[in-house]
């Protein structure tokens, strides 16, 4: 469906915010990556609490972690915060980031990914933990070209520089969610190429797999794509360590192909989920814990 043209007032409006936006990416890019980080938890930490998602987050923890007490769901919460803040700053300084790979711990598992997926296409699906907008990038610098998908966002022209700051990372293509984006992937994997896609929000087109033991809509693209294009399936993270340090980490994740499609997809989904589940137990403090992501 195609959107009327914004009125005046939203066109001044857009204008407002991005220069807003180039003033505040302005000021953060002459902090380098390391204080930007640092001023994104600050800030985060006092600010965002005040948020209605503070409550929600809250809840959703207390549910996932019933014998956690009070202090401990708090610890979590502000580490979330924290981790949320840097990931915000850290945005403006991926390739900064990423050229100092001093920053990264990697495990084997991330390099025998890119091995077979070079070899034959392959699909990497990521979760919101960490600082997830290096995991694409980080595929990239060494060596596997990507195509990925993102959410457009409401003001065209933040959503132009957004994207522009991140394209270069993504040599198959960056493409705005939708049905076209969908063919596209299919042909790029089709034609021995890999995708990457964040796969751990809620999608109400999905299905209803368990997550955390309660079920939660789930995206099936990723297995959809992976079962019919025969390439592996890949869960990637880009975990934070200490400050602006990480560590890169990726679990493949067996893919049904039996005669029953339906079945397929419902546990390859629900496989992917129980990966993502268990790399979020070992970090719980560095997921974002406020989406509605139970919820129908």
């Amino acid at each position: 469906m195609t959107l009327p043209p914004p009125t005046l007032a939203q066109r001044a409006q857009f204008r407002l915010e991005a220069l807003a936006f180039d003033l505040g990416a302005a000021g953060i890019h002459a902090l380098g990556p390391d204080r930007a980080s640092a001023l994104g938890s600050s800030l985060w930490r006092r600010i965002a609490p005040l948020n209605k998602r503070h409550a929600r987050a809250e809840a959703h923890l207390r549910a996932a972690f019933p014998t956690l007490d009070d202090r401990a769901i708090a610890s979590l919460l502000v580490e979330m915060w924290d981790n949320l803040g840097r990931t915000s700053a850290e945005a403006f300084h991926l390739p900064q980031l990423i050229a100092e790979q001093d920053r990264f711990t990697i495990r084997p598992g991330f390099f025998e990914a890119i091995r077979m997926a070079k070899s034959r296409g392959a699909v990497f699906v990521s979760l919101h933990l960490g600082n997830w907008e290096l995991a694409s990038p980080l595929l990239h610098h060494n060596g596997l070209p990507v195509a990925g998908v993102y959410q457009r966002l409401r003001n065209p022209i933040v959503d132009e520089r957004a994207t522009e700051a991140r394209g270069p990372f993504y040599a198959r293509g960056l493409y705005s969610k939708g049905p076209e984006t969908a063919r596209k992937l299919l042909r790029i994997v089709g034609e021995g190429g890999t995708v990457t896609i964040m796969a751990d929000l809620r999608d109400l087109t999905g299905l209803s797999v368990p997550f955390f033991g309660r079920p939660a809509p789930s995206n099936i693209f990723p297995a959809l794509l992976a079962r019919g294009r025969d390439v592996p399936l890949f869960a990637g993270i880009v975990a934070r360590k200490d400050g602006a340090t990480f560590e890169a980490d990726v679990a493949e994740i067996p893919v049904q192909r039996s005669a029953d499609r339906d079945a397929d997809l419902l546990e390859t989904t629900a496989a992917i989920q129980r990966q993502f589940e268990a790399f979020i137990r070992a970090r719980p403090g560095q997921w974002m814990w406020g989406h509605r992501r139970w919820q129908r």
